[in-house]
Order: structure tokens, then sequence, then C-alpha cells
């Protein structure tokens, strides 16, 4: 397909739709996110778009089945095109980071376009679905058979053991080279919470060196570590127990006996809400009866107590006025 045909190729809604796939992907003009009638969306200048659509960024894979645009007008024409079949419409700003549809409905390279074409939803149907599935299959864990049940039992202690063992050695990695002046970090933005979850992998290593000043630390914490190290070695037996005892944890984990002090009809109704018998409640009437009895009693006998000593007290009042 030959430039020239560019105009005649994009007539077709089907062609048209893979140019729109094209520039909504990563390779396609980097866009903003704004706020229109209560909703996310993503807008781009005009101009900017036609920029691209004519001379794409150094290192655009432009994909071989679509015809590349050779002047200004083309691609103009094209975004038009675009504004007419209603995959983007042009919005006015009204404030920072919100936007108002514009009455005005002419492809201008001076004003902005908000995106309405979502390329395909298939993916995203299909997720949505799974979601839903997963959901009622939570919800439906106590009809589980039981080797499902020790499966994902056995996925998830295989999950955690991963998760506690690689933070402990991003820990560590950090640790060993800070004190050689750099901080290095292996997969830096894994606990980002404001990344997606491809870019929490992105980049895969960071390495800078560490601010002035920090001397006096690195070498605190050299001397510390090297001690307990040495502590380590030179305490064989102890650190033998350690490992035995980390072993035996790992597998009363995997075994599910690290609640071997309850009864098996308390595991089994562990996650069950604990509500109290008739007979609970009776005996904790009969409880507090008895604690007030007690009260009582001991109010009688404090009572008693003092009347035996104003008792005396007068018995010896009436003795010296007899003398």
């Amino acid at each position: 397909m030959v430039a020239n045909g560019s105009r005649e190729f994009y007539d077709d809604d089907k062609n048209l739709m893979k140019l729109c796939d094209f520039l909504r992907s990563t390779e396609g003009p980097p866009v903003r996110e704004a706020v229109e009638m209560d909703k996310r969306v993503y807008y781009i200048k005009g101009e900017k778009l036609v920029n691209f659509m004519v001379e794409p960024k150094k290192g655009t894979k432009w994909p071989k089945e679509l015809p590349k645009f050779s002047s200004r007008p083309e691609a103009i024409a094209i975004c038009k095109e675009l504004c007419n079949r209603q995959y983007m419409h042009r919005s006015e700003k009204v404030a920072k980071g919100e936007l108002e549809v514009s009455r005005v409905r002419d492809f201008d390279e001076s004003a902005y376009f908000t995106w309405i074409y979502e390329g395909n939803k298939k993916f995203s149907h299909l997720m949505t679905t799974g979601l839903i599935i997963g959901f009622l299959c939570c919800t439906c864990f106590p009809i589980w058979p039981n080797f499902l049940k020790v499966f994902v039992w056995y996925m998830s202690v295989s999950m955690l053991i991963f998760i506690f063992f690689l933070i402990t050695a991003r820990a560590l990695l950090f640790l060993f080279v800070w004190v050689m002046g750099y901080e290095f970090w292996f997969l830096p933005n894994l606990f980002d919470e404001s990344l997606g979850f491809v870019e929490s992998f992105i980049p895969v290593y960071s390495c800078e060196k560490t601010k002035d000043g920090q001397l006096m630390y690195r070498v605190g914490v050299f001397v510390a570590f090297s001690s307990f190290c040495y502590w380590a070695v030179t305490q064989p037996s102890e650190f033998d127990g350690f490992v035995k005892g980390q072993g035996d944890f790992i597998k009363d984990l995997y075994a599910g006996t690290l609640l071997s002090d309850m009864s098996q009809k308390d595991k089994e109704n562990i996650d069950k809400p604990k509500m109290p018998s008739l007979e609970d409640l009776l005996k904790k009437l009969d409880s507090e009866d008895d604690a007030e009895e007690q009260e009582l009693s001991e109010e009688e006998a404090a009572e008693a107590l003092l009347e035996s000593l104003v008792d005396e007290e007068d018995e010896e009042i009436d003795e010296d006025a007899e003398e």
C-alpha cells in the first residue's frame, strides 16, 4: 500500500479502527488524563496528533499494514474523518484536569480532542467474566473438595514464603551495596502502589551513589553486621538450632499443624463466628450472681467488723465512766 492511496485506504471503517488501535497503543502519541462528564478520559492536542501522524517520533514501529501519511493535509483529512465517525470529539478546558464537550465539531489543530474509541473490548469483557467467576469460587470455598483446599493452602504458603525471602534478599542486597557507598535496589518499584502491575517490575534494578554524610552510619552498620556474623559462626550449636527451628516451622506451616494445641472441632470452625450457647449464657449469669453475692458478703463482713469496733469502744467508755 502506497502513501498516495492512504486516503482511500482509511475510508474503510476496519482500516480506520486499525489506525485507532495503533494511535491508542503505547507506540502512539502521548496523551493526557482529565475528567469529562464525571468520567476519566484521555485527550490530545490536534497539532500533536497531526505531527505524530506525519512524522512519528524516533523509534516508533509503524505497522506494516498501515500506509504512512506523506503530508499534513492528508493527516488532517483523516483526523476530520475520526471526528465525523465519532472516534474522538472536540473538547474545551474548563479547569485544570477538567474538560467539557465542545459545541464545535470541526477538527482544528489548535483544539483539544478526547478519545472516544476504546479499542477491542473482548479482553476487558473476558477479564470481567473471570473476576466474577473468581469471586463466586471464593465465596463457595467451604464446599470445595478437600484436595482443592489443600492445593490452595500449599499455593498460598508457597507465595507467602517466596514474598518473605524476596523482601529479605532485597534488603540484604541493598545493605551490602549501601555499606560500599551505593544504593542498589532490585525491582525498586515493586511496592509502588501508584504504578500498574507491569510497571512495578520496571526497571529491574537501580543503582545510585549514596548522599554525603552517611559514612559513619555505613561504618556502624558494617561493624554491627560483622559482629552478628562472627557471633553466628562462633555459636554453631545455637545457629544450628535456629536453622532446625525454621525448618520445623516451614514443615508445620505446610502440614497445617501450627494450631496443634487446638481441638479438631476448633480447627474446623475457626472461620465461623463465635456465638455463645444457651449453656454458656446461663453459666455467665450464674457467675455474675455469685460475684454479686460475694461482693454483698464482703460488705456485710465489713459492716459487722465496724459494728464490733464501735461496740468495743462503747464498752471501754462505760468502764471508764464506772471507775
